[in-house]
């Protein structure tokens, strides 16, 4: 048999020469970057619906995630100063319309996110909320009216308050209990209509907001932070574990993945000592979470990481015996950009010379998207899905009212073009959501005028506008992207 192109009198096995027929194109969102209406409908206060913007602020800063308690139990009183996902784009009133715009570019897919707290409103309640069970019931059937595959995440920063702060977050393992009861009142009532589903956002988002995003830890609860740290991820670890293995028992049909925020990150120079921290940061930051998930056990290099660093994490044999008997079924991470890391440094992760940055910071490189989905495959040979690809820009209305935002179809397009070189180098990816399809507040600077989307929304940063809907020139040219299967991206 010949690999590659030519002639044999067996089957020849060609490469891959665009994305496959089946692939699902569309976006992704966050119910607390969107959907607003915080104390509708039922819903209790999640640790989003804390995060002020300030008045003044810096647009490299990434604005709150990181309390006390006393913070938090201001904030939940303050009602002078402005929150901007307590409101949002109020996608909670505005789905159908919204879902509308999606399926005129063609969309396949969408992902967001159930708000945990418009289900269960303090996370410890024995009975889910059925306003806001019906509320996600009406959403996703019009998903699916649209012809849409909707992709749930779980859990996207929106943990309960109260989970918080009598809890210490995932610290406590009565969390887990309650975000498993969450999971199966989600399995059972949608199990049925949605396929995909993803039980943490970047569930390796330490180092940043994800202590308490994700973790719901507050920075005066805990002794030893690093040990409560990984403990608490531990909790997520057998939680992701216990929840594939829920899913599946109620429906097999049931996909349950682990996602991971994989910014790439380069060594500095070629210097052995340099590529190798550069190899350690990368085992800890982002293949870590998903050796376990995906490989079912604790690796080796992240062992002598709590050794070296006096990491004490509780594990039993009975939650190794879980991680391994249930391995999630797909892989779903996000990429925006990428890094340097440097001796000089260590540690941080620093700008890269060689690349171009938006205002933010963030640093353009499609092939680091290449090269991630390369390394990720040859790793793990599970299915994949890119979760969150975008780019954030300042967009001017015209007085015409358009919106060129060539600036975004450049960025898209090289990294739809890094993406089908990955497949075709044999990566088996699934789907494409770029974030965000409509501008939402901005998860990282808590901004409006941080935009994403081929839709834009008139609401500024201080939440005031008409809320209308409009189509950038992207809009169009993403339509075409649907509608050739990537096939035309000029």
């Amino acid at each position: 048999m010949i690999l590659g192109y030519g002639r044999s009198v067996e089957k020849v096995k060609k490469v891959p020469e665009g994305f496959p027929e089946d692939f699902l194109w569309g976006g992704a969102i966050a119910a607390n970057q969107a959907e607003g209406a915080w104390n509708i409908g039922g819903k209790g206060p999640s640790i989003a619906d804390i995060e002020i913007l300030p008045l003044e602020y810096s647009r490299k800063k990434v604005v709150g995630f990181s309390h006390t308690a006393d913070e938090i139990r201001k904030a939940l009183e303050d009602r002078e100063g402005y929150y901007p996902r307590r409101e949002a784009i109020d996608f909670y009133h505005h789905y159908k319309e919204d879902i509308a715009l999606l399926k005129e570019m063609g969309f396949q897919c969408f992902r967001t996110s159930f708000n945990w707290t418009r289900i269960f409103p303090q996370g410890d309640e024995e009975e889910p909320n059925e306003e806001g069970l019906l509320f996600y019931d009406h959403l996703i059937d019009e998903l699916l009216k649209n012809g849409i595959e909707p992709i749930m995440t779980i859990s996207h920063y929106e943990m309960p308050v109260k989970l918080v702060l009598e809890y210490q977050g995932w610290y406590d393992k009565r969390v887990q209990e309650f975000f498993l009861r969450y999971c199966r009142v989600l399995f059972e009532r949608y199990g049925g209509k949605v396929k995909y589903w993803i039980p943490f956002n970047q569930i390796n988002c330490l180092g940043g907001w994800g202590e308490f995003g994700s973790l719901g830890m507050v920075n005066d609860a805990y002794e030893d932070w690093l040990s409560a740290t990984y403990q608490a991820v531990h909790r997520q670890f057998v939680a992701s574990a216990l929840a594939a293995k829920m899913a599946h028992e109620i429906n097999p049909e049931m996909k349950v993945g682990v996602m991971l925020g994989d910014d790439e990150l380069y060594p500095a120079s070629c210097r052995p000592e340099e590529v190798f921290l550069n190899t350690q940061q990368m085992q800890m930051m982002v293949y870590f979470y998903a050796d376990v998930l995906l490989r079912g056990k604790y690796p080796g290099y992240a062992l002598r990481y709590f050794h070296e660093h006096n990491i004490q994490v509780q594990v039993t044999e009975e939650e190794e015996e879980i991680l391994k008997k249930n391995k999630a079924d797909f892989l779903a991470f996000s990429y925006y950009s990428s890094r340097i890391s440097e001796l000089a440094h260590p540690g941080e992760m620093r700008p890269n010379p060689y690349l171009e940055a938006s205002i933010w910071g963030w640093a353009k490189d499609s092939l680091g998207l290449r090269n991630g989905i390369n390394l990720l495959w040859d790793r793990y040979q599970v299915p994949m899905m890119i979760a969150e690809n975008g780019l954030g820009c300042l967009d001017k209305v015209e007085e015409d009212g358009s919106i060129h935002d060539a600036y975004r179809v450049d960025y898209l397009r090289s990294h739809i073009e890094a993406l089908r070189e990955a497949i075709c180098d044999g990566a088996k990816v699934f789907a494409y959501a770029c974030w965000a399809p409509i501008d939402i507040v901005s998860c990282s600077q808590g901004e409006m005028s941080k935009r994403y989307g081929y839709i834009y929304v008139d609401i500024d940063d201080r939440g005031k506008g008409t809320g209308q809907r409009v189509r950038k020139d992207s809009f169009y040219w993403y339509q075409k992207v649907i509608a050739t299967n990537g096939e035309e991206l000029g």
